[in-house]
């Protein structure tokens, strides 16, 4: 099953942002080629991984890609999952804030941010029962 990723405010904004100031830089009288392409490599980094971020669940496998980051985890070594959690430093494969915050092996955690968190946590349930689903405090 494939679970797009939800796209957030600040990312959108962002992209948004510097879109702008590049099709401002190109029709100013001011125009520079030095400018246009420095705001140019950021945008296409960030489109890429604006349509290029999904999970899916196949094959007792968690499959994450967003942009050229990709892997993948055997869902038999999620031991606990925290939804509407963000992570601001680490594994990141996610557009958006509030998503999951997914705990494997012994230390190894993982942050994602499907559109729909109760569906995607309850479908890793059902492949392993013994997630552990950390609620709110």
């Amino acid at each position: 099953m494939r679970f797009e990723a939800r796209k957030g405010p600040l990312y959108e904004s962002t992209l948004g942002i510097l879109t702008g100031l590049f099709l401002y830089s190109l029709f100013s009288d001011k125009f520079s080629w030095t400018f246009s392409l420095l705001i140019l490599i950021p945008i296409a980094l960030m489109a890429f991984n604006y349509f290029s971020t999904y999970y899916i669940i196949k094959n007792k496998l968690l499959i994450y890609r967003s942009g050229l980051i990709k892997g993948s985890i055997p869902i038999d070594e999620i031991r606990e999952v925290e939804p509407d959690k963000t992570l601001w430093a680490g594994l990141k494969p996610a557009l958006a804030s509030k998503g999951i915050l997914i705990h494997y092996n012994k230390f190894d955690e993982i942050y994602v941010a499907p559109i729909n968190n109760a569906v995607f946590i309850s479908e890793l349930s059902k492949l392993n029962p013994n997630i552990k689903i950390k609620s709110q405090s």
